[in-house]
C-alpha cells in the first residue's frame, strides 16, 4: 500500500514536473518571439509592417502646396480620447471652421508613444488614433518628425524600456543612427500617404554643443538632408520644411553676442539663433518651406515695449527669414505671447486680454509674410485650463469650443494661404489703441486697452469693450 502510495506521490511529481518544463518552454517560446536576434529588447505590441497604410486615407491633393494656413498642434493631450459626446462635440466643432485646419502631430511625445521601440520594429498605436482624429474632423494633417526611439540616442530597445523624461525625449540621435532615423520617417510617410507636409525636428532639442557653446548646426544640417531625401524618394511632391528654430531675442540694449539684424524695440536676436540659420540655409538639400518658432518676449521674459508692440518681433523676425531664403513660404510652427512660470502655464491674463495679444501676434505674423502657424494647445485634463481650444474631453459636457478656437478658426477661414490683404482706414485718434488686418472681405479689429473705446475703422464707428476682438464684413 505504501508502495502504491509512492508511485502515485512520484507520478504526480513526474507530471508536475513536466507542467513546469512546459511553462518553462512556452516562457522561452514568448521571449524569443519578443525579443529579435542580437537584442534585448522587448517586441511586445510592435509589429514589423510599420509602412503599412493605415486605415483609409483621405486622397492627397494633387497640387499639395508648401502653404496650409493657420492650424494648431496636438500636445500630451488632446480631443482624441475623452467621453465619447464631448469627443464627438470637438470633432464637429474642427469640422465646421468653415476651412480645413492644419493640426500637426509629432511623431513619439506630445500624445504619441514610440513609434520603433526596437531596429525594425513599430508601434504606431496613439500615432493612429491622432491621425485618425484629424481625419475624422476634416482636418489637415502635418507631421513633426521628433523625437527619436531610445536605440537611437544611447538608451536601451525595448517596448518597455522607453525613457519618457524630459532630458531623454530631447536628446537627439546619435550621428551614427541619423540613417535610421531617416528610415523611421520613411516608414512613416508610408503609413500616412495624405501627410503632405513633414517639418524635421522640434527646436534643435538634442543639437547644443556644450564644448563650442553653440548650437551643433551641422549635426541638425546632416539629419535633415537624410530626412529630406528619404522622404522625397518616397513622393518627391511631400513638402519638408525645417530648421525649426527658437528665435531667442535678448534686451535691446545688450550688446554682447547678439546680431545686427534683425532687431526692433522688442529686443534684438541672439548671433548663436542666426549663425544655426545662416547654416541650414546655406547647405539644406532643399527645403519646400521654412519653419521658425519663438516668443514675442524676451529671454528674460520681458515683453517690450509691451505686449502688444512685443509682437512686431514676428513681423521684424519673418521679413528677415524670408529675404534670407528667398522668399519660402514661412511658417511659425509655434508662437507665444504670454511668459509662462517654472512650470511652462500661461494663465496670468484674462481670456480677452490673452485672445486680444494672440490676435495681435497673428496679424504681426501676417505682415511679416507668414502664410501659416500653430498654435500649440496646452489641453489638461481638469476643468481649469487657460488659453485651451476646447473644455477637457474627459468631462461629461466637455469638448466646448473655447475663444481661442474661435480665434484660430475665424483667422484661418478669412485669412487664408492665397490671401490678398487690402489696407484699411483707422481713425487717426484711434491708431495707438487698435490692430486691424483686412482682405476684401473682412477686417479683424483688436482693441489693444483694457477699457471700453468707441472706434472708427473702415468708415464705421463702433463701440468696443475692453481687450474686444471684433470682425467687420467688408
Amino acid at each position: 500500500m505504501g508502495r502504491h502510495e509512492w508511485n502515485a506521490d512520484a507520478r504526480r511529481w513526474r507530471l508536475t514536473a513536466l507542467l513546469g518544463v512546459g511553462l518553462v518552454a512556452l516562457a522561452l517560446v514568448i521571449t524569443l518571439v519578443n525579443t529579435l536576434p542580437g537584442d534585448t529588447g522587448s517586441t511586445a505590441g510592435t509589429t514589423p509592417d510599420g509602412d503599412k497604410v493605415h486605415g483609409t486615407p483621405a486622397v492627397p491633393p494633387g497640387d499639395a502646396r508648401p502653404q496650409v494656413g493657420w492650424g494648431f498642434t496636438h500636445t500630451q493631450y488632446s480631443a482624441d480620447e475623452g467621453e465619447d459626446k464631448a469627443v464627438e462635440r470637438v470633432r464637429t466643432e474642427l469640422a465646421d471652421q468653415g476651412r480645413p485646419l492644419p493640426q500637426i502631430q509629432h511623431i513619439m511625445g506630445w500624445g504619441a508613444g514610440n513609434p520603433e521601440p526596437v531596429k525594425g520594429r513599430y508601434d504606431f498605436s496613439a500615432m493612429d488614433r491622432r491621425m485618425d482624429f484629424v481625419r475624422e474632423s476634416d482636418g489637415v494633417p502635418v507631421v513633426t518628425l521628433c523625437c527619436a526611439p531610445d536605440w537611437m540616442k544611447g538608451g536601451e530597445p525595448g517596448a518597455d524600456k522607453t525613457d519618457w523624461s524630459k532630458r531623454s525625449l530631447e536628446t537627439a540621435p546619435d550621428r551614427a543612427h541619423y540613417k535610421d532615423f531617416a528610415e523611421l520617417a520613411a516608414t512613416v510617410a508610408k503609413r500616412y500617404p495624405d501627410v503632405r507636409h513633414f517639418v524635421v525636428w522640434n527646436e534643435f532639442k538634442g543639437f547644443w554643443n556644450d564644448e563650442k557653446g553653440r548650437w551643433d548646426y551641422e549635426g541638425y544640417t546632416e539629419l535633415y538632408n537624410l530626412v529630406y531625401k528619404a522622404l522625397k524618394k518616397v513622393d518627391k511632391d511631400i513638402m519638408v520644411g525645417g530648421p525649426y528654430l527658437v528665435m531667442n531675442s535678448v534686451d535691446p540694449r545688450q550688446t554682447e553676442g547678439v546680431a545686427k539684424e534683425p532687431r526692433g524695440r522688442w529686443g534684438r536676436m541672439d548671433q548663436r539663433i542666426i549663425d544655426a540659420f545662416d547654416h541650414w540655409n546655406k547647405y539644406k538639400a532643399g527645403a519646400d518651406f521654412v519653419v521658425v518658432d519663438g516668443s514675442s518676449y524676451t529671454a528674460d521674459d520681458e515683453l517690450l515695449p509691451d505686449e502688444f508692440r512685443a509682437t512686431e518681433k514676428f513681423t521684424d523676425v519673418g521679413k528677415w527669414v524670408r529675404e534670407r531664403t528667398g522668399d519660402l513660404p514661412l511658417w511659425w510652427a509655434e508662437y507665444y505671447v504670454e511668459p509662462g512660470d517654472d512650470r511652462d502655464n500661461r494663465d496670468d491674463w484674462s481670456e480677452a486680454h490673452r485672445v486680444a495679444v494672440q490676435a495681435t501676434g497673428l496679424m504681426a505674423m501676417v505682415r511679416g509674410g507668414a502664410t501659416s502657424g500653430f498654435y500649440w494647445n496646452p489641453q489638461k485634463r481638469g476643468t481649469k485650463c487657460a488659453g485651451c481650444l476646447w473644455s477637457a474631453t474627459q468631462l461629461r459636457d466637455g469638448g466646448a469650443e473655447l475663444p481661442m478656437l474661435r480665434l484660430i478658426g475665424r483667422f484661418g477661414k478669412e485669412f487664408g494661404p492665397g490671401t490678398t490683404y487690402a489696407k484699411v482706414s483707422v481713425a487717426a485718434d484711434d491708431r495707438p489703441n487698435v490692430r486691424v488686418l483686412a482682405d476684401d472681405r473682412a477686417v479683424l479689429v483688436v482693441n489693444t486697452l483694457d477699457r471700453r473705446i468707441s472706434a472708427k475703422v473702415d468708415g464705421r464707428r463702433f463701440d468696443m469693450a475692453g481687450y474686444e476682438v471684433k470682425w467687420l464684413k467688408r
